[in-house]
């Protein structure tokens, strides 16, 4: 990895610091995105030590304002003139609904229209790297419903914090599908993947009792693991990324193609897929 520009969303916590780290102990350029300025600086500093990698900054940036992710596709340009890997990873359930600075629900908005805008707004730098990764971090809770609720997308009229984040997760596996059949022919490989239950502080926005509930789920699935183990679902992606042709469909076909790799998916062979 060595000379390869990578950014990683949400990249201060959980999987993806975990991600981070991983690669600046290949070599990478890090370029971790994070929103609070204190702890972004103290990740990096203890990254830099921890993976004898200088190469590792930090851009600031909530990803629920789309100024924000205006700014800091802006701020990247400006230092950078490519990237490598971009991996979408920022994310959040509310128990709550919260409406953004912009408008939009919160979970929607974060979850998905970050990927989605920030993706669309760095293309000409990953189309520059002439071989770059895109990497959208999904969830198997996209299974919970079964479709997205076009008519109510901001879930004006009901919101169900559980329904609202399997929304965002499923509109992440149908973003991934079109990106990789528009990105066709570009060099671009975009990929997703649904990481396991994984011990981090994901759901302690919502209070103690809503992350207990959370890693108790998971504990009786028997799918619990720490975030390095969450991570080797990527790491082939980032050297190997796998090729899905993509056959004409609506939701569900789409959604059945993506759960049948999802038991498939080892430390050699992540359940993932792309063009």
């Amino acid at each position: 990895m060595d000379g390869k520009i990578c950014m990683v969303t949400g990249g201060t916590s959980g999987i993806g610091k975990a991600t981070s780290l991983a690669l600046a102990r290949m070599g990478a350029t890090i370029i971790v995105v994070g929103r609070d300025q204190k702890k972004s600086k103290q990740t990096v500093d203890k990254m830099r030590t921890v993976s004898g990698n200088s190469l590792v900054d930090y851009l600031i940036a909530d990803l629920s304002s789309q100024k924000d992710i205006y700014e800091l596709a802006k701020q990247f340009k400006n230092q950078y003139n490519h990237l490598d890997i971009l991996v979408n990873n920022a994310g959040a359930k509310f128990v709550l609904r919260k409406v953004t600075v912009d408008g939009y629900e919160m979970t929607f908005a974060l979850n998905h229209l970050a990927y989605f805008l920030l993706t669309n707004l760095l293309l000409d730098v990953l189309k520059d790297s002439g071989n770059a990764r895109i990497i959208n971090v999904s969830s198997g809770a996209h299974r919970g419903i079964s479709g997205i609720a076009f008519d109510d997308l901001q879930s004006q009229k009901a919101y169900i914090g559980k329904r609202a984040y399997a929304q965002s997760k499923l509109a992440n596996v149908i973003f991934t599908y079109e990106l990789s059949r528009r990105l066709q022919g570009t060099g671009i490989t975009a990929n997703a993947l649904a990481p396991p239950g994984t011990a981090s502080n994901f759901c302690k926005n919502n209070g103690m009792i809503s992350w207990f509930k959370h890693i108790t789920a998971h504990v009786l699935a028997g799918n619990l693991v720490g975030p390095a183990e969450a991570l080797q679902r990527q790491v082939s992606i980032w050297q190997h990324p796998l090729t899905y042709r993509v056959l004409p469909g609506n939701i569900s076909s789409i959604r059945k193609r993506f759960l049948l790799q999802m038991p498939l998916m080892t430390k050699k062979e992540p359940g993932i897929f792309g063009k």
